[in-house]
């Protein structure tokens, strides 16, 4: 399955966001994560769909949408529209796992990939027998929020048991994690069945974001070729 490195752009310089995005770019990457917060669902504000609008003509780059808001169907033909290749809702923002499937459909309608996330307090069980109505799961490996945390170790198992219900319900599940990803962390999702790494801080946060970028894939490609 494919390693992809997932820079976040809520770690980036907002000033000059453009020339960040064209650095990783540059640099090889094929995915962009974009947070959006809502001050609700988290206690953090971030970006509208007019950030993702702006970038959009700017960028060939998969633009993954992670949407940490309460009413996320209010929203999603917004970021659609507006040019996400991918929207992931929180599991936690929906009452039941119905709910959850129309958003999957919602999405799915604008011709775009859907994803599903889960917090680290959540257990992977929660997404049994709905994993064949998503392209992606989002495992979260900080509370969702802020940028700059420490990976929570206890999502590997999680992780694991991710990819053994995906053999199962879904095999081309790509599974996602975000949170604390950098140099020291980033063989552990991977060894646990991870294949897209989210990374903010160890990236935009880094003297050449490029070069970091470069250098979480090849430790991320050299994990994934042991498993």
């Amino acid at each position: 399955m494919k390693i992809e490195i997932a820079p976040s752009i809520l770690a980036a310089d907002v000033y000059s966001l453009g020339q960040e995005v064209a650095k990783v770019e540059d640099a090889g990457c094929r995915y962009l994560h974009i947070d959006i917060m809502d001050g609700h669902f988290v206690p953090n504000l971030s970006y509208g769909p007019h950030v993702v609008k702006c970038l959009r003509p700017h960028s060939n780059m998969f633009f993954d949408v992670h949407l940490m808001i309460s009413d996320p169907g209010k929203y999603i033909e917004d970021y659609a529209r507006a040019g996400a290749d991918l929207i992931t809702v929180h599991a936690e923002a929906a009452e039941t796992a119905e709910e959850l499937l129309a958003l999957a459909e919602q999405i799915h309608s604008f011709g775009i990939q859907a994803g599903v996330s889960i917090k680290p307090g959540t257990p992977a069980e929660v997404l049994t027998g709905i994993l064949d109505k998503f392209e992606l799961v989002l495992v979260m490996s900080v509370e969702p929020g802020f940028g700059g945390q420490s990976y929570i170790e206890s999502v590997n198992e999680k992780i694991r048991i991710l990819r053994e219900m995906a053999e199962e319900e879904n095999p081309d599940l790509d599974i996602e994690v975000d949170g604390g990803i950098g140099k020291a962390t980033i063989a552990m999702p991977v060894c646990a069945g991870a294949n897209i790494l989210v990374a903010g801080s160890s990236v935009f946060g880094a003297e050449d974001a490029g070069q970091a970028a470069r250098e979480l894939y090849a430790l991320a490609v050299q994990e994934a070729e042991k498993r």
